[in-house]
């Protein structure tokens, strides 16, 4: 396995300088890079790849002193990311490749011990910045990490990738479950169990509102209207540090407890073009949590399904019947006489779908007679 790991970092003010004079760098050769492979096509239909340009990199260090001073394997890993973008376009046949704006160029990867070294005192060392630079070492690194990439959002992190002995299944002595993402509750597991949802936008909307006042207030060009907009992102970065701390909490409970999960293939981007519900969805964040959950089950050795959301919120768990119901019902009801909450109902679908048996049922492909035996006994029949 390959994981992330990532820490802050605390330069001086000279490095802070030199750092962001390197990204501003790295920013102009991609541009560069970009503006040649449209040139090139544009004039004599050539399409120029990366091997093309990582060839004449050299030279262009030679005559442009200010990217000399940098790591070379690190511009390679800018062209390369040029290339990345390239390919993505073609793939998906729309999203044509733009210029960066500087101050939107934010990340840039190093090989480690190839323009990013850790030195003996812990600290990084960077070529082209002068010193060492402090890293906030909350937990150990598992192995030695072979990449890393810095990146910058009001503060300086560097997230370093390092490869992980796969862990041994446990899957025959966990207990399984199915998960269903809402916007009551962030998920309600076929157990019946629900997991709050702490809406952290909705509890800091009087103070982000205020902030929002306070920078259309100002004077444009003035010095505190440069502030303003400084202010508005560091409240925002406080409710997404509290929002992913909240959901890694709660995969990590998941993990810990269950060695069968299985969710919904959910399709956010798609769920957040409805306007009535960008907010909730935005705020609960399922394709973070379905992301973290997807590599702490498997760091963990647990089973991790992920099923077609077709109606499972529609189908009955007890007859499999399928029946419309408006979002404004919460309560599933039908007429074989299953009756219990709406989120659970859709949670035991999806763990029918994933396993082939009921919560409770144990770990084994149950027939349509074992089936029909457990369905009523799992839905609570009133």
């Amino acid at each position: 396995m390959l994981l992330s790991y990532k820490y802050r970092i605390e330069p001086n003010r000279s490095q802070t300088a030199a750092l962001a004079e390197m990204l501003a760098d790295f920013c102009g050769l991609y541009n560069a890079g970009l503006q040649q492979r449209i040139e090139a096509y544009r004039r004599r239909g050539v399409s120029v790849t990366y091997n093309m340009q990582a060839a004449e990199l050299k030279a262009v260090r030679e005559a442009a002193p200010e990217l000399a001073r940098w790591s070379f394997s690190a511009e390679q890993q800018c062209l390369r990311r040029l290339d990345k973008t390239y390919k993505a376009f073609f793939r998906r046949r729309y999203g044509f490749p733009r210029f960066r704006a500087s101050a939107r160029y934010h990340a840039a990867e190093f090989r480690v011990g190839n323009g990013l070294t850790i030195r003996k005192s812990g600290r990084l060392g960077f070529v082209g910045i002068d010193g060492e630079i402090k890293v906030c070492w909350h937990r150990n690194l598992p192995s030695d990490p072979n990449s890393a990439i810095l990146t910058q959002c009001g503060k300086w992190y560097v997230v370093f990738h390092v490869e992980v002995e796969p862990v041994p299944s446990r899957t025959n002595n966990g207990e399984s479950v199915g998960i269903d993402f809402g916007i009551r509750h962030l998920a309600t597991l076929s157990t019946g169990e629900p997991i709050a949802r702490p809406n952290w936008t909705k509890r800091a909307k009087r103070e982000i509102r205020r902030r929002q006042r306070a920078l259309a207030r100002c004077k444009r060009g003035s010095n505190t209207r440069a502030k303003r907009p400084a202010a508005l992102a560091r409240l925002h970065e406080r409710i997404a540090n509290k929002r992913r701390d909240h959901l890694h909490k709660v995969s990590r409970d998941l993990v810990r407890r269950f060695g069968w999960i299985a969710i919904e293939r959910l399709n956010v981007k798609e769920l957040l073009s409805q306007p009535y519900m960008a907010r909730d969805i935005s705020d609960a964040s399922w394709g973070q949590l379905a992301a973290m959950l997807a590599y702490k089950a498997e760091n963990a050795g647990c089973e991790f399904i992920a099923v077609d959301p077709q109606a499972t919120s529609q189908t009955c768990p007890g007859c499999m019947a399928v029946s419309e119901k408006k979002l404004s019902r919460r309560i599933h009801r039908c007429p074989c006489g299953g009756v219990l909450d709406r989120d659970v109902a859709a949670a035991m679908v999806v763990h029918h779908r994933a396993f082939n048996f009921w919560p409770g049922a144990g770990h084994g492909a149950l027939s349509e007679t074992d089936a029909s035996k457990l369905a009523p006994e799992a839905v609570c029949f009133s």
